[in-house]
């Protein structure tokens, strides 16, 4: 516990004091420097952000987020006025100057304009804790910044720097406290959100826990994208049941654009950001993370019991259910996710044909409207 190690630099400090004549001044001031910067870190590093802002933030709609003071309840000097925290929007240039200089500068401008963003640090004794809650904060407005090349709008991401000065006891110690919240993507329209989401969740998947802000690989082994999707589609949908090798297969065959490719051949693959959600799939009009993301909305919204019990193959292209049905009897079907509409869950069933051959026919896809409308969704 952070506590527990303020006792121990407190009794090490008065040791050192106790001494003070054996060290000598040179020693003695040498440890004492040192004292209150290992003080001041151990500070910093328990000023945190307890509950994050949402990570696709739009303009004009309210969020909360909350600050905690770890140390608060010790070492927080009474004060006649309560200590203020203030939230402002930085972008993701001002949080890489930030976190390169450990935090000892101070926030110069702004880069959005945030509505009901300074609310008081409050000690509880009762709990003995030490917090700021944000209730009611709304971005007005955001200043966006110079993007590079081709980056869009919806993969432009900021912070928010939540910052207070407090002082210290014993000594009246001043120390200036900030801690940044996780990458946020803002946007202003719902129409960004599906592309929004996209960053966010690479930038969750495949950051390094001590990065530069907010820098990501552009290109991940494939082996961890298939983890990420199989975590993201669990929560998503809220199931226990997750992807299956079949249908890693069938998604990297989607990915990459490759039908000749074996399971084993993906293995060793990586696939980039640009693949991920930039470039759009062969004769579609959408990316491959658009198309994800309008399967785990359906199968959230209409299909969730019929996937937790196996009872959808989903995830497998048509020529695959050819060939999969191509010898089962009249009548034989299975469900899948339509490879040309976003959001969409089609039947595939086996019906004889005029000369009496056995054919599969792929029955126009259903979206969760549809579902709706039939009270199956």
């Amino acid at each position: 516990r952070c506590e527990s190690l303020v006792e121990i630099y407190f009794q090490l400090q008065q040791q050192v004091l106790a001494l003070g004549a054996e060290l000598g001044a040179e020693l003695l001031a040498r440890l004492q420097e040192r004292f209150s910067e290992v003080m001041s870190s151990l500070v910093k590093s328990s000023f945190l952000v307890e509950k994050q802002p949402p990570q696709v933030l739009k303009t004009q709609t309210k969020f909360q987020a909350g600050i905690r003071f770890l140390l608060g309840p010790r070492l927080l000097k009474a004060s006649a006025k309560p200590y203020m925290v203030r939230a402002d929007m930085v972008t993701e240039k001002q949080a890489r100057e930030l976190a390169l200089s450990v935090y000892s500068s101070t926030l110069s401008e702004s880069t959005g304009e945030i509505m009901h963003n300074v609310v008081a640090l409050e000690t509880n004794p009762t709990s003995g804790t030490c917090c700021a809650n944000f209730k009611n904060v709304l971005l007005k407005k955001i200043k966006r910044c110079e993007r590079k090349g081709s980056e869009s709008v919806t993969e432009e991401k900021c912070a928010v720097l939540f910052s207070t000065t407090v002082a210290l006891s014993p000594g009246n110690l001043s120390i200036h406290l900030q801690v940044l919240s996780l990458p946020i993507v803002v946007i202003v329209h719902g129409n960004q959100d599906n592309n929004a989401k996209a960053t966010v969740l690479w930038d969750n998947a495949f950051s390094e826990m001590d990065r530069v802000p907010f820098m990501v690989a552009e290109r991940v082994p494939w082996e961890k994208m298939c983890e990420t999707l199989n975590l993201k589609f669990m929560a998503e949908v809220q199931t226990t049941k997750g992807l299956l090798k079949e249908h890693y297969f069938f998604l990297a065959q989607k990915i990459f654009n490759d039908h000749s490719a074996s399971p084993e051949d993906f293995q060793n693959r990586s696939v980039s950001w640009a693949q991920f959600n930039k470039e759009i799939l062969p004769g579609r009009g959408f990316t491959f993370w658009q198309w994800f993301d309008g399967v785990l909305d359906l199968t959230k919204r209409c299909l969730k019991s019929y996937w937790s019990d196996r009872l959808i193959v989903g995830f497998i292209s048509k020529q695959f259910v050819c060939k999969l049905l191509s010898s089962a009897p009249d009548g034989t079907f299975l469900l899948r996710f339509s490879d040309s509409e976003i959001g969409g869950v089609t039947i595939a069933h086996v019906m004889r044909g005029k000369d009496g051959s056995s054919q599969v026919e792929n029955i126009q896809p259903f979206s969760a409207k549809d579902l709706s409308i039939r009270s199956l969704g």
